[in-house]
């Protein structure tokens, strides 16, 4: 049985009946169909399967940032698919936080800029915004790079950089595609230990693809995209 349900019975992410497919050349591609998954608070699940097998779909459902061909999301408890795509908006931009294999920090912007950015539009006052990018800067090492901008820092600090803006508004739900699929096994080993300590600071719920199974055992457990199905992975 799932102590984290015993612990907290409304999931932070809530999948049900999930299914996913695509026309292509008059010719219908299903994806995944039939998908169920809970992410608790305080649960860190490692979503596994071999390139191609749906994990960066299922994430996008997952985040509200595409709707599925079947079946119902629901964010804290909040069923997300009869609402309108300001709703949906909403919910994603004060309830999830993503970080991608590409950091996608705006150039322009010093690192503690691309922080506090997405809490300003989210309506937090500039002190706020600028004491929560300190804070989660220094939690991650990152105090003395605060002022410099994308290209002036490393791909490890970029990487920080992201996950330190995912993390902004405090949300009820992370969702990580790849986070550490783009750097070198020795950079990726300590950004990922990293993440998952900062996550378990934050009391987050988190779902996490990687093809990288070393790291995925260092989360509370694993689920395996596998033939358009998803399998609870033994350890």
């Amino acid at each position: 049985m799932n102590t984290m349900a015993e612990a907290h019975p409304t999931p932070a992410l809530e999948l049900n009946g999930i299914a996913r497919s695509y026309t292509q050349a008059n010719q219908e591609l299903r994806i995944f169909e039939g998908l169920d998954l809970s992410v608790y608070p305080g649960e860190i699940v490692g979503l596994v399967g071999q390139s191609g097998s749906g994990k960066s779909s299922l994430l996008h459902i997952a985040g509200l940032l595409e709707r599925p061909t079947a079946g119902k999301v629901s964010i804290s408890g909040q069923e997300c698919e009869s609402l309108s795509d300001r709703a949906r908006t909403r919910i994603r931009r004060i309830g999830i936080g993503f970080v991608y294999q590409f950091h996608h920090l705006l150039p322009e912007f010093s690192a503690l800029e691309n922080v506090e950015i997405p809490q300003l539009i989210a309506g937090a006052s500039a002190a706020q915004a600028r004491d929560r990018a300190r804070e989660l800067l220094a939690r991650l090492g990152l105090e003395p790079r605060m002022e410099h901008r994308p290209a002036e820092l490393s791909g490890g600090e970029q990487q920080r950089v992201a996950m330190a803006r995912a993390l902004a508004n405090r949300p009820l739900l992370l969702l990580a595609d790849e986070p550490t699929g783009n750097l070198d096994p020795k950079t990726a080993g300590r950004v990922h230990d990293e993440l998952l300590h900062l996550i378990r600071d934050e009391g987050l719920a988190a779902l996490i693809a990687t093809h990288n199974l070393e790291l995925a055992h260092n989360m509370h457990r694993m689920v395996h995209l596998e033939d358009g199905h998803l399998v609870e992975a033994t350890r």
